[in-house]
């Protein structure tokens, strides 16, 4: 009988030594093959076509483009593709913004070595995972029934906060104008307000600006 093939990880970390210790740990197990390590996000997205992963274990915090943007990029150029984020960062903000970016699990780099083989089994299996640390961040708060944004629409937000009118956002993101406007409707609909300016306080109130240099 034929054995399955191993699963391909694909390594994105601009810690050279984290990046190292993870694979040393990942090649110890026979069903897994780390296809590449990576130390930018741009060089991910560049080469992921070449290393054809089936797990993408995905820093936050890259000098080039961050994760988040980097697994939304990612996973446009490759649906099948699970990505885990390896992250030192534990807040629920941080965890519930990753999987809404399409992120299917959250690990954080403290975790003991072998939940890292039991998170990649998970994610392949179907099934998102949250280390121990990271459990329960997703709770909704109480009285906070709002829908969740999904990762697109809070690129899409993030563009409308900052000014940028329909057309330019669209071409950014190289998407239509028609589907921007969708998303700025569906935006509007899930928080419950009717204005851009009321986005921007929404934007600006919740982080989705920090770091912009955007005020109001």
């Amino acid at each position: 009988m034929t054995s399955p093939a191993p699963i391909r990880v694909l390594i994105v970390d601009d810690h050279p030594m984290v990046a190292e210790g993870i694979q040393s740990i990942l090649e110890s197990y026979d069903d897994i093959h780390v296809a590449g390590t990576c130390n930018s996000a741009r060089t991910a997205i560049d080469t992921v076509n070449e290393t054809s992963p089936d797990v993408i274990l995905m820093d936050l915090n890259m000098p080039d483009m961050g994760g988040l943007t980097a697994t939304e990029i990612l996973l446009e150029q490759r649906p099948g593709t699970r990505v885990l984020v390896l992250s030192m960062h534990d807040s629920p903000e941080y965890i519930a913004s990753a999987l809404s970016h399409g992120a299917m699990g959250y690990i954080l780099k403290d975790v003991p070595t072998d939940e890292i083989k039991q998170a990649i089994d998970a994610v392949m299996a179907g099934e998102r995972y949250l280390c121990t640390g990271a459990s329960g961040s997703l709770q909704p708060k109480e009285g906070d029934t709002r829908e969740a944004l999904t990762g697109r629409e809070q690129t899409i937000l993030l563009q409308l906060a900052q000014g940028k009118s329909n057309k330019e956002v669209a071409n950014a993101l190289e998407i239509s104008v028609r589907t921007v406007e969708t998303h700025r409707k569906n935006i509007k609909r899930k928080l419950g307000i009717s204005s851009t300016a009321g986005l921007t306080r929404y934007a600006l109130e919740h982080g989705v600006l920090q770091g912009t240099g955007v005020s109001i």
